[in-house]
């Protein structure tokens, strides 16, 4: 690192970088280099949990070679990426933002989708932080710090991916790659103020993922742009590009909730998403506000049974939090799964059964192309110190911020949250744009489309 590197500006997208690497402007070896010393030095030590600089330049070196020989392996070669805490890489323990897992087996193998997106040029930098075993929505984490959302004086980052939506946000790196099983993609880009992408089941390989649900479990992308989680969308696919057909704003049908979505929205929330559905209306598209009567069923299926994830967790986590381990978990993630504790089978088959149903009526609505599109959390970020300080706060927040984003995981429906602005004290807000299972191209071309019109308020 004795040399002078090149520049290249701060805060760059996927395609910002291919576009600078194409040019010349710089070679990927010293925009990696750039990265690694922008992370090492960055004042927020709660965003990586660890980095793998080595690794890291070695794949730069070879996308140096592949650039200076012409032989590109795309949009994304040579483009840096952070995997959440709980993605296997190889060496390594995979500790899923845990003190509890420091020590255990190193991986034997790369997930899935480090392979296939290091396959297509990224570079792996290392791992972000995460809510441990990654239940929460709201980001705090006790045992390697609480990322700080960089929009305002400590507030949340949201969560589970909490280093994932602060890195990106903080232009460290263009992209990072998290889970989400009740909004854990959506709400760090929607606190954050950037893309979060999650995919519908199995459109993404799992295999070397730390889990939480298997049922609701699904992977996405923390990024700059639409344009750059299509990218990612078909190199995590093993494409060697996407394949979308973009249809016009007139194209583009949004059914719009007029039940459960909207209850206990803070103002601006509301504001900048009826702004940016005005301008959406205004330019073509065709907008319908109706009642979604399986929005209120998700909601009193999970009163009534408990959440499936709740469940499944306790399944999973039931000899820690139950034995001498929970003295060393996060208190709040400890005492939220051992509520499962007393739910009967019964109970677990019932919800199932319902999501089953829901799950083929929701998206027989959806078949026809509409998209559903509503505020992605009722509320802006939240103060860290208070939610430390309450615990009752805590379980309050947690639930309000995971309730509109655990919808769609609950139908399966594909989601990309979208900045649409911010409140009064510059705390971003998102606009939630769903489809149906398996409606990812879709959803993609028309949140491509889309985009500028709701990011922009001359739109």
């Amino acid at each position: 690192m004795g040399r002078k590197l090149s520049y290249m500006p701060a805060r760059r997208s996927a395609v910002q970088w291919s576009a600078q690497l194409s040019a010349g402007i710089v070679n990927a070896a010293d925009a990696i280099e750039q990265t690694l010393v922008a992370v090492e030095t960055c004042d927020d030590p709660a965003i990586f949990t660890l980095t793998t600089p080595e690794r890291a330049r070695t794949a730069a070196r070879a996308a140096s070679a592949r650039q200076r020989d012409g032989r590109s392996l795309g949009w994304l070669d040579g483009a840096p990426v952070a995997w959440k805490d709980l993605f296997d890489i190889s060496g390594l323990p995979t500790t899923a933002g845990s003190h509890l897992l420091a020590d255990a087996q190193p991986a034997a193998a790369d997930a899935v989708i480090v392979t296939r997106l290091e396959a297509a040029g990224m570079v792996s930098i290392g791992r972000v932080n995460m809510t441990e075993f990654a239940f929460s929505g709201i980001g705090l984490n006790p045992h390697y710090g609480t990322p700080v959302n960089p929009h305002g004086q400590r507030r949340v980052p949201g969560g589970s991916s909490s280093g994932s939506g602060v890195a990106v946000a903080r232009g460290l790196l263009p992209v990072s790659i998290g889970t989400d099983t009740s909004g854990s993609v959506r709400i760090p880009a929607a606190f954050n103020g950037i893309v979060g992408y999650k995919t519908s089941g199995g459109r993404w390989p799992m295999r070397g993922a730390y889990p939480l649900s298997n049922t609701l479990d699904t992977l996405g992308v923390l990024c700059l742009s639409v344009l750059d989680a299509i990218l990612v969308d078909a190199a995590a696919r093993g494409l060697a590009a996407p394949n979308l057909r973009r249809s016009g704003i007139s194209d583009l049908r949004l059914i719009v909730p007029t039940n459960v979505v909207f209850d206990g929205c803070e103002p601006a929330v509301v504001a900048n998403f009826e702004a940016a559905l005005t301008r959406l209306e205004n330019a073509g598209a065709h907008i319908e506000r109706s009642t979604l009567p399986a929005l209120d069923e998700i909601i009193a299926l999970n009163t009534q049974y408990g959440p499936i994830v709740n469940a499944e967790a306790y399944a999973l986590h039931r000899e820690r939090v139950e034995g001498e381990a929970a003295a060393s978990m996060d208190r709040r993630v400890a005492s939220r799964i051992r509520l499962a504790a007393a739910t009967p089978l019964t109970s677990y088959i019932a919800i199932m059964e319902a999501r089953r149903r829901l799950v083929a009526e929701t998206a027989a609505m959806l078949a026809e192309g509409w998209l559903v599109a509503y505020p992605t959390v009722a509320h802006v970020a939240p103060s860290i110190d208070a939610l430390e300080a309450d615990d009752d706060l805590f379980v309050r927040t947690n639930m309000r911020t995971l309730r509109n984003t655990l919808l769609g995981n609950f139908l399966d429906w594909c989601g990309i949250s979208i900045p649409n602005g911010t409140d009064a004290e510059g705390m971003p807000t998102g606009f939630l744009l769903s489809g149906g299972p398996g409606r990812d191209d879709h959803l993609l071309a028309a949140a491509l489309t889309a985009e500028g019109i709701i990011r922009n308020p001359a739109g």
